[in-house]
């Protein structure tokens, strides 16, 4: 179950991608790659004391899943 503070990186119809909090109605912060709002969705949460982070693919699907530390990740591998 997604908690508040987790974040998801999706794309923008301009082609930009949105670094968002999943219980926000409004992005965090807009940028130029996907790359760019990963890395600020990690540092939010980093900050924020951990989380999820899903990202989100042009083709509307979800792509990969991480959890940012000091989150509680259940299993021990990588991913």
């Amino acid at each position: 179950m997604s908690k508040g503070r987790d974040r998801t990186v999706s794309p923008r119809s301009d082609g930009k991608w949105d670094n968002k909090r999943n219980d926000a109605n409004r992005a965090s912060s807009v940028h130029n790659t996907q790359r760019e709002a990963q890395n600020a969705a990690r540092a939010n949460l980093k900050n924020q004391g951990g989380g999820e982070l899903t990202t989100q693919g042009r083709n509307g699907q979800f792509r990969d899943k991480d959890t940012v530390s000091p989150g509680n990740d259940p299993k021990s591998i990588k991913g």
